[in-house]
């Protein structure tokens, strides 16, 4: 297993919708096993195939609930039904959430507090998590990676105009650009 760089903002494999997954081989379980690495490494709580340059419609996640249970996996070729988003302002405290693709920054943004993914796991077996609250939150963030969507490019405009700030000042925005955990001192 190997950390992968986690590319940054402005890398075009960001922003462009991810292909599907059609082999299912050695190659696909060791990405895996990497992004599980480089996510923990980071650390973060998912982290989407495009994130470490692979334009290829999968995420992994790894997250503890408020009453202990673990919610760790792969979504592979995953499908995304979510309830309609609240209207109003997001909360700064209870909706910011980061990107470890902008690390470093953190804005409130709305998001539908239900969620069903579906997808598949490394042997393609079918699965269905209904869920609600943060793992939902992780579920539609990791979900627009594979859309080529960034939350960033989610936020309202005060929020907006403040991401645009920061990715400019840290000259971000361009291609080949991304940090290592580990060893770049970047992190979300």
């Amino acid at each position: 297993m190997a950390v992968l760089p986690i590319q940054i903002t402005g890398n075009p494999v960001l922003h462009a919708r991810a292909s599907d997954v059609t082999e299912f081989d050695a190659k696909l379980a060791t990405l895996v096993a990497d992004m599980f690495e480089t996510m923990e490494a980071a650390p973060g709580v998912g982290l989407a195939a495009p994130q470490v340059g692979v334009a290829k419609r999968l995420f992994v996640y790894n997250w503890t609930d408020d009453d202990g249970g673990l919610w760790r996996g792969v979504a592979i070729n995953p499908e995304l039904w979510i309830s309609p988003t609240p209207t109003g302002e997001a909360d700064e405290e209870s909706e910011s959430e980061g990107c470890l693709s902008i690390p470093g920054e953190r804005f409130p943004l709305r998001r539908a507090e239900l969620a069903i993914l579906r997808g598949v796991d490394l042997e393609q077996k079918p699965f269905e998590i209904t869920t609600e609250g943060w793992l939902a939150r992780i579920f539609q963030h990791e979900f627009d990676h594979l859309d080529g969507v960034l939350y960033a490019d989610r936020l309202e405009y005060k929020q907006a105009k403040a991401a645009v700030k920061a990715v400019r000042k840290n000259g971000w925005g361009v291609p080949d650009q991304s940090w290592l955990p580990g060893v770049d001192e970047l992190e979300a």
